[in-house]
């Protein structure tokens, strides 16, 4: 059973960072793309980045590059989002998802049906 566990969020002033945390189970992490999407108070989702398997090839969404950082730990399996130079409008809810096929990296930014399984998501708050 996939299971995605985010952690790290939490309330930040402008220009703070934080690192999100996903740890996986109940799959090989390895042989998996990854992503962080996030969704603000009454909006939609927004696809902010996703690694490739080997954790070379990156995407990021306009509105994050430069900012945020996607990694991963084979070893732990574990992924993280270093955010810095934090905004207000980056207050959301954020998640980590799966991609649904092994060995693959989606077109970017991917629909939902790319990354069917999500965690239940932590709370980041940028605010002063």
């Amino acid at each position: 059973q996939v299971q995605l566990v985010e952690s790290g969020g939490g309330l930040v002033q402008p220009g703070g960072s934080l690192r999100l945390s996903c740890a996986a189970s109940g799959f090989t992490f390895t042989n998996y793309a990854m992503s962080w999407v996030r969704q603000a108070p009454g909006k939609g989702l927004e696809w902010l980045s996703q690694i490739d398997t080997y954790g070379v090839r990156t995407k990021y969404a306009d509105s994050v590059k430069g900012r945020f950082t996607i990694s991963r730990d084979d070893a732990k399996n574990t992924l993280y989002l270093q955010m810095n130079s934090l905004k207000p409008d980056d207050t959301a809810v954020y998640y980590c998802a799966k991609f649904r096929i092994p060995g693959g990296f989606p077109r970017f930014p991917p629909s939902s049906a790319d990354y069917p399984n999500r965690g239940q998501g932590t709370q980041v708050t940028v605010s002063s």
